[in-house]
């Protein structure tokens, strides 16, 4: 199965049309895109695999949907830790951090070391609106994901990939093939640069919004928030 590919620019759209005309808050979107991520973990990476996850988070909403997932997955029984060398300054970001702190989850200061101890990695440091280079310190904690023996799930995009280009000729990055994707809502067209396990992730969406971008519903399975699906380069994408 192959779906269509959403820009950036019609991402972006997506989104403020879900708040404005669709009654969704961000709140409501970040909590969702959380919860499809960890639901991908889980059938990644499932508990009895390594319970020590380690969510790298940037400092937009694609580290907000980390927060969320995070916190899902202690509520699993996994034992996950945050590295967040930026933090958002959203008054919603606070309160995700919040509880997270409330459930004992830590936020970790040394990266290196957790990175050598992890038994899987998510990455949601940066999402769709992400362009141009890699600012300090995301170069080389990107390098440091990049030469590390763990899976790595990327959220939405892996980090450091153009949106529409992929990855980096050169850099951080330029390597950077993480194991697994999930796609929220829509795959974003460096989609068709990736080789790796592909999920997707947003079962709320509704037909009049597909039909304005012209997506695909995907059949989500019984109570399942992602779908796995394949990365046809040469096809719909």
């Amino acid at each position: 199965m192959s779906l269509k590919a959403i820009s950036a620019t019609d991402a972006a759209s997506l989104d403020k049309d879900l708040m404005e005309i669709g009654g969704w808050s961000l709140d409501q979107l970040m909590e969702l895109a959380g919860l499809s991520v960890s639901q991908a973990v889980w059938k990644i990476h499932p508990p009895n695999a390594g319970k020590n996850i380690l969510v790298v988070c940037g400092p937009g909403n694609n580290g907000g949907d980390g927060l969320v997932a995070a916190r899902h997955l202690a509520h699993y029984g996994y034992t996950p830790s945050v590295y967040y060398p930026k933090q958002g300054k959203n008054e919603l970001y606070q309160r995700l951090r919040i509880q997270l702190e409330t459930l004992s989850v830590p936020f970790i200061d040394d990266f290196q070391s957790a990175l050598k101890t992890t038994d899987f990695l998510v990455d949601a440091i940066f999402g769709f609106s992400f362009g141009g280079a890699l600012r300090d310190p995301f170069g080389e904690i990107v390098r440091q994901i990049e030469s590390a023996n763990v899976q790595v799930l990327s959220v939405d995009a892996p980090s450091s990939w153009d949106i529409q280009g992929g990855p980096p000729k050169e850099g951080p990055g330029a390597k950077f093939m993480p194991h697994a994707l999930i796609s929220l809502s829509a795959p974003k067209p460096c989609v068709a640069f990736y080789r790796g396990r592909h999920f997707i992730g947003g079962r709320f969406l509704t037909k009049d919004i597909t039909d304005k971008y012209g997506l695909d519903l995907p059949k989500y399975q019984g109570i399942d928030q992602v779908l796995e699906i394949g990365v046809d380069a040469e096809g719909r994408l």
